[in-house]
C-alpha cells in the first residue's frame, strides 16, 4: 500500500515539473513571437551611405549632382537625423553604385556561388520607420538580390504627408495583407485595395501609398531595379 503511494506521489510530483515545463516552453515561445523585430539605427545606415560616399571621393555636392538629392537631404540622412524613403535609397546606390543591401551594411560575400533559400521568421525582419511608411526589410540574409521584397506598414493618410510623390526606376508589385489601401499616381489615376487585391505597376511614375480609415495597411511590397541601373561589380 505504502509503496502504491509512493510510485502515485513520485507519478504526480513527475506531472507537475513536465506541466511547469510545458508552460516554460509556451511562455518562451509568445515572448518570441511578441518580441519587437529588430529596428535597424539611422545613424549606422546614415554612416554606411557616409562611408561609401568617402570611399568614391565624392563631396556632398557632387553626390547631389549626380542623384538629384539635395546637399542637406543627404547630409542629414549620413547623420541619421532622417529617414529616407525607397526613391531616395534608390538614386544614392545607383549614385554610389552600390547595391540596395551594402546601405544597410550587408555587403555580398565574396565567391558565394549559388543563390541559397533565404528564410525570414515572422517578426524577425529588419525594420526601418519613415514618418509615412515602416518598412520591413526581407530576406536580409541574401545579397545582391535583383529583387527587394518588404513587408510595408503605412502610417501615411492624405496626399499632404508627402513632399512630392515617391518615383524609382523598375517595376514594383504590392499585396495587401490586411486594412485598406489607395495608391494613387501623379498622372491621376487611383486604386483601392482590399486584403487580398494587388496591384502591380511601372514604378517610375509617381506614387504614394496612403491607408484608408482607422487601421494601417500592411502589404507585401516587391520592387524590382530597371536592368540599366543595376551597378556592375557591385559591393
Amino acid at each position: 500500500m505504502r509503496k502504491n503511494k509512493f510510485l502515485i506521489s513520485e507519478k504526480f510530483s513527475w506531472q507537475v515539473e513536465a506541466d511547469q515545463m510545458a508552460k516554460a516552453v509556451m511562455e518562451q515561445q509568445k515572448a518570441a513571437v511578441h518580441e519587437a523585430p529588430p529596428l535597424l539605427d539611422h545613424k549606422l545606415v546614415g554612416g554606411h551611405l557616409r562611408q561609401a560616399r568617402k570611399a568614391r571621393g565624392l563631396t556632398l555636392a557632387e553626390l547631389s549632382e549626380r542623384s538629384g538629392i539635395a546637399v542637406s537631404t543627404i547630409s542629414k540622412a549620413e547623420r541619421g537625423d532622417i529617414a529616407l524613403t525607397y526613391d531616395k535609397f534608390a538614386a544614392l546606390a545607383h549614385s554610389l553604385e552600390l547595391e540596395f543591401d551594402a546601405i544597410f551594411g550587408r555587403r555580398r560575400k565574396p565567391g558565394a556561388g549559388a543563390m541559397k533559400p533565404s528564410f525570414t521568421a515572422a517578426g524577425k525582419q529588419q525594420i526601418y520607420d519613415t514618418p509615412n511608411y515602416e518598412y520591413g526589410m526581407l530576406a536580409n540574409s541574401l545579397t545582391g538580390k535583383r529583387m527587394m521584397p518588404m513587408r510595408a506598414h503605412i502610417h501615411a493618410r492624405a496626399v499632404s504627408d508627402f513632399p512630392e510623390y515617391i518615383r524609382h526606376s523598375g517595376e514594383e508589385f504590392v499585396f495587401l495583407l490586411s486594412g485598406k489601401l489607395e495608391l494613387r499616381f501623379e498622372n491621376g489615376k487611383s486604386f483601392k485595395l482590399m486584403p487580398g487585391d494587388s496591384l502591380y505597376f511601372d514604378s517610375s511614375v509617381g506614387h504614394i501609398y496612403l491607408s484608408v480609415g482607422d487601421e494601417d495597411a500592411d502589404a507585401l511590397v516587391c520592387c524590382v531595379d530597371a536592368d540599366e541601373h543595376r551597378p556592375r561589380g557591385a559591393i
